[in-house]
């Protein structure tokens, strides 16, 4: 049984990593901004005996949590985006510490996705990347973690591109080498992005919905499970898919 300290417990990802807790996972501590029964609001005061610790809350404690986690030797799943250039240098500073896996998106099949639009960037040539990305009303940062994860896969194989979030002041066509972002907020979406190439006459289209954030909790969970007993290092749900078989692919 994998021990957690959960911070963000009272958060939607919090609540659905609670839900799909089975037996292989147990919250042991909870922490949270909001204070209820059973939660601690600062991460120092937490004592449980822990095994991992998994982060579902603001980029904004990211801080706070790698300092618990090295000095209680604990690895670190961080589920939370938005991190600005210094958190994430923060963070490659602490996995040479600790082992810290970050992933901008929890999903399998987002990661996957992430896999198809590299491999068709690879061969298609000349053509136009827009990346569309859409959320409730209430995330706070924007474009997506996950958008700029699936930028990143693609640049990987073709090079660095500019990224455009805005053409309302642009007077000239559309440059050859940039990346179109373009994030919608509104309702109660949970999430959903597409890929566009845009070809002469053509174009080709890869898109993933979640239809519930169950599927990010099971991920967060897999990613607990994969980085228990791991050596100090960063990790991403890349290097779970490329180490991990099929066992590793089933619910947490």
């Amino acid at each position: 049984m994998i021990r957690i300290l959960l911070v963000g417990a009272n958060g939607r990802m919090g609540r659905a990593v609670i839900a799909a807790c089975g037996a292989e996972h147990t919250v042991v501590a909870r922490v949270d901004s909001v204070i209820s029964d059973g939660i601690y609001n600062d991460i120092s005061f937490v004592l449980e005996k822990c095994d991992i610790i998994l982060d579902f809350s603001s980029h904004l404690y990211t801080s706070e949590v790698l300092k618990y986690a090295i000095k209680n030797n604990l690895p670190v799943v961080l589920g939370t985006t938005g991190h600005t250039e210094e958190e994430l240098e923060e963070i490659k500073a602490a996995s040479e510490k600790i082992p810290v896996f970050k992933s901008g998106n929890m999903s399998i099949a987002v990661n996957v996705l992430c896999r198809l639009a590299a491999g068709a960037a690879s061969v298609l040539d000349g053509f136009d990347i827009e990346i569309i990305e859409t959320h409730h009303r209430t995330k706070l940062d924007a474009p997506s973690g996950t958008a700029l994860m699936i930028a990143s896969s693609i640049e990987e194989i073709i090079g660095e591109r500019t990224h455009t979030y805005d053409r309302t002041q642009r007077s000239e066509k559309r440059p050859e080498d940039e990346i179109g972002i373009h994030s919608v907020r509104g309702g109660t979406d949970i999430g959903e992005h597409e890929v566009i190439f845009f070809g002469n006459g053509e174009r080709l289209s890869i898109k993933h919905v979640a239809e519930g954030r169950e599927l990010f909790a099971h991920g967060a969970l897999r990613a607990c499970s994969y980085l228990i007993g791991k050596p100090a290092g960063y990790y991403d749900m890349r290097t779970l898919l490329m180490e991990c078989g099929p066992e590793s692919r089933k619910n947490g």
